[in-house]
């Protein structure tokens, strides 16, 4: 917030030193002391109105009243003996540019090694900032998997699933992979909607998750260890989330990285989409974030 100061110069008043240094003109001495007093008043006023103005314009050309630009948390959780929060970043027309996940080193550092009998992995789910309603992207959740899951040698070590969802939480729980809903979890989007090169994979469905599609260039599926990798998932016929898969081994290393994103031909509705995801370390504030970035009007 910008503070403007008015200097206003001593007003020491040449004509009250000239009329008190001719005493011989005694009779004149009430009349020129008036007048000193009406310049010095009327200096005064000038001086304010100027500083006033000069106020007023700085104001309106600082950037921090023109400006909507900032980031909005959505919603803190406890994560290990930690917290992790989501959030939203906007522009200064206050268009969204990123949203994500940040938590605490501790957090990661703490998260149990494992989980109660018959419990692959443990999820949290995070709200996005009310403002963030722009973006095609609802609630974000967080599934930590300490021993992986399939397929095995592949994805079966510690690590995170961040699925940035496209539905609701009710719409999550009427997905249910029972009955007539495995049909509706195997419907595929018409291909211009699937992002470039992405493959269904056969029998991925998951309740309240839908089924997932993979990228067959990437690292992990060309020989590499799993890293750092980036999934879809569909359900009914359409995308409903953006996946970002990391595992703990990497997030430990504390390196930061930026990959692009493929994009589909087309898009379900308008709204902003990410062109790319980012995973970072902030030493100073001791914090992992995974973020999906470069959103853009679609």
């Amino acid at each position: 917030m910008n503070q403007n100061q008015i200097a206003i110069g001593s007003f020491e008043s040449s004509p009250l030193a000239l009329v008190m240094s001719v005493d011989r003109v005694f009779l004149f001495r009430k009349f020129f002391v008036a007048l000193a007093v009406v310049l010095v008043a009327t200096g005064l006023v000038f001086a304010q109105r100027s500083g006033g103005r000069n106020a007023s314009m700085n104001l309106k050309s600082s950037p921090s009243a023109a400006t909507k630009a900032g980031t909005i948390v959505g919603e803190v959780k406890q994560l290990g003996k930690g917290q992790v929060r989501s959030w939203a970043t906007f522009d200064r027309q206050g268009n969204p540019t990123a949203i994500g996940l940040t938590f605490s080193e501790e957090a990661l550092s703490t998260l149990p090694a494992e989980l109660p009998p018959g419990q692959e992995g443990m999820e949290l789910s995070l709200a996005l900032p009310a403002q963030a309603a722009s973006t095609a992207f609802k609630h974000i959740g967080l599934d930590w998997n300490p021993h992986g899951h399939p397929p095995e040698k592949i994805y079966d070590v510690a690590h995170f699933d961040f699925h940035f969802y496209m539905i609701t939480e009710e719409e999550r729980a009427g997905i249910t992979v029972q009955g007539d809903d495995v049909a509706r979890s195997r419907r595929q989007p018409a291909a211009e909607y699937v992002p470039e090169g992405y493959i269904h994979v056969p029998d991925s469905e998951i309740p309240r998750m839908g089924s997932h599609w993979v990228n067959p260039l990437s690292k992990e599926l060309q020989g590499h260890a799993f890293t750092t990798t980036f999934l879809f998932g569909s359900y009914d016929g359409r995308l409903v989330f953006a996946e970002p898969m990391i595992s703990k081994a990497f997030l430990e290393t504390k390196t930061n990285v930026t990959e692009l994103i493929k994009l589909p031909a087309k898009y379900a509705r308008r709204a902003y989409y990410p062109t790319k995801y980012s995973v970072r370390y902030d030493p100073a504030a001791k914090e992992y974030t995974v973020a999906l970035e470069g959103m853009t009007l679609r």
